[in-house]
């Protein structure tokens, strides 16, 4: 072609990469497509015959990197290879491993003490596609036994611990192994914890889903999810074909800045530990409160089984007034420093009512059943100064 090219040719192409050096910071790949050198490299790529990125839904070099490094974290120091995926949230993660793993006649084995979303998803949408939700509970092994002996059907225990908004615990290694006996895949929701806090993998999960909205991003800026696993072949020829066609890939803003958000994981975490003890001791000995859900407490029911799977006990709890629904209304509208906000994991603090938001859709019945009640308050503790959340607290229990 010839050098002089027209003025709105111009406008539309590139010049040349002026790259010269390598950035310091991941760069944002704000692309939809990629350009092929040849026909020959094209073919070569899509046939899988050389490694090569083609659309944005496909894989980006931003959204790939990052979820590489949530795979070495959640693997961190197991010797494990694991395959990890950036999906669009934290529900989207969950949606493509079970729409990529489970079918009709399916069964999922599960808690009734799960995030509101996650039952609500499994009973509304898989339901209707044939999956059958089986609510039984998990911290009963001989339950869980019982319950997969007599159903082969049941191909997913999908858990939580601690759970959403309770804090009860599962023993991850008896119920992966149980899973395993029965034919199952044990999926465990890491999302409280993170992988600096807690590695379900270690315990024999095979997968471990996160909203990387919450403690890994940290500052309520992007929303995404991740699954991450041992089983490689598994997630490459079956999880990532799913993802893509479902079209619930990630994007490379909100992998920047859950990248972003990871280099001061660490060191968030702590103070969010540290400061969740200490508000976990303040409202223990309250007056307005009837029981705290913490368990770093040594009173917690599951206290030393968090201590054996958990490096800290976390930045969630959660209370339960003395006063019920309407202590709960007027705890949350007194509140000055502590954002209501329905979300967790940010750097401050956020607080929830969870029978009127998070499980507001969950039968009455069943939010009960396992500790779901009107007087229950939910905190995402953050990293302010303490004292500053405790004073706000205890006024707002006045």
């Amino acid at each position: 072609m010839k050098n002089t090219k027209g003025f709105g040719t111009t406008c539309v192409h590139d010049l040349h990469d002026f790259r010269t050096t390598r950035p310091h910071q991941l760069p944002i790949y704000a692309t939809s497509s990629f350009e092929f050198d040849s026909l020959d490299q094209g073919i070569s790529i899509f046939q899988g015959q050389e490694q090569g990125h083609i659309y944005g839904r496909f894989g980006n070099p931003t959204i790939d990197m990052v979820a590489a490094k949530l795979g070495q974290l959640e693997a961190h120091g197991t010797g494990m290879e694991v395959f990890s995926l950036l999906t669009s949230s934290g529900m989207s993660a969950i949606s493509t491993l079970g729409l990529a793993l489970l079918k009709k006649g399916d069964k999922i084995l599960t808690q009734g003490n799960l995030y509101g979303g996650t039952t609500e998803l499994f009973t509304r949408i898989f339901g209707n596609m044939g999956v059958e939700l089986i609510l039984v509970n998990l911290q009963d092994i001989d339950q869980v036994r019982d319950q997969l002996s007599k159903d082969p059907h049941i191909k997913m225990v999908y858990f939580e611990t601690p759970a959403n908004p309770t804090m009860a615990c599962v023993d991850m290694e008896a119920l992966a192994t149980l899973a395993h006996e029965y034919g199952a895949v044990a999926v465990a929701d890491n999302t409280f914890c993170t992988p600096y806090l807690q590695q379900p993998l270690k315990f024999g999960v095979d997968y471990v889903i996160h909203s990387t909205t919450k403690f890994l991003n940290g500052h309520g800026n992007s929303v995404a999810g991740a699954i991450v696993s041992p089983h490689m072949d598994t997630m490459r020829d079956v999880v990532w074909k799913a993802l893509k066609l479902i079209g619930t890939n990630c994007n490379a803003w909100d992998a920047w800045l859950i990248n972003n958000g990871l280099k001061t994981l660490e060191v968030r975490m702590d103070r969010h530990c540290s400061n969740a003890m200490e508000i976990a001791r303040f409202l223990d000995q309250h007056p307005a409160v009837e029981r705290v859900n913490y368990t770093g407490l040594p009173g917690h029911p599951d206290h030393q089984l968090a201590s054996r799977q958990m490096t800290q006990h976390g930045g969630m709890l959660s209370f339960e007034l003395a006063g019920g629904l309407e202590a709960g209304k007027q705890f949350m509208n007194n509140l000055q420093l502590c954002t209501m906000a329905p979300t967790l994991g940010d750097v401050d603090t956020l607080i929830l009512h969870p029978a009127s938001m998070s499980h507001a859709f969950i039968p009455k019945a069943i939010r009960l059943e396992n500790g779901i009640t009107d007087g229950l308050i939910r905190i995402s503790v953050g990293i302010e100064n303490v004292g500053d959340i405790v004073a706000d607290l205890e006024q707002s229990l006045l």
